[in-house]
Parts: C-alpha cells; sequence; structure tokens
C-alpha cells in the first residue's frame, strides 16, 4: 500500500498501526488518537497543525519509506 496525502488517517492507522508513533514523535501529529484524526485525511490532519505543502510532502515520502520497511 501506497501512502498518499489524501489517504484517512484510521486508514492509514488501520494498515500500519507502527506509524502513529512516526507521526506523533517526529511530526506532532496527536491527533493520531483523536477520535476526529480517524476521519481525517492526512494532509487536512497535518494542515491543522500548521504544516505546509512542502513538509507534507516530505512527512508523506517519510512515511512511505517505513511502510517498505515493514513490508519486507
Amino acid at each position: 500500500m501506497k501512502i498518499d496525502k489524501k489517504m484517512m488517517m484510521g486508514e492509514i492507522l488501520e494498515k500500519y498501526p507502527q506509524l502513529g508513533e512516526v507521526l506523533v514523535e517526529k511530526y506532532g501529529l496527536h491527533c493520531v488518537g483523536c477520535p476526529m484524526g480517524r476521519v481525517e485525511s492526512l494532509k487536512d490532519g497535518a494542515t491543522s497543525h500548521g504544516m505546509n505543502s512542502e513538509q507534507i510532502e516530505k512527512m508523506v515520502k517519510q512515511l512511505n519509506k517505513e511502510v517498505k520497511k515493514l513490508d519486507k
């Protein structure tokens, strides 16, 4: 599964719960534990935490690197 910024955070965390730690610790997205965070897109959550488009793209690339490690 390739992660993109339009994916729902709940969908990402359901498939790869380990990414919750990355989202919280590296990017400050504490919304992964919030009920609303499960039904908003990765982009929406990141934007609400003050991230710009460039930062979001960088985060998506990092998350996909982590997914590759997890899928091995």
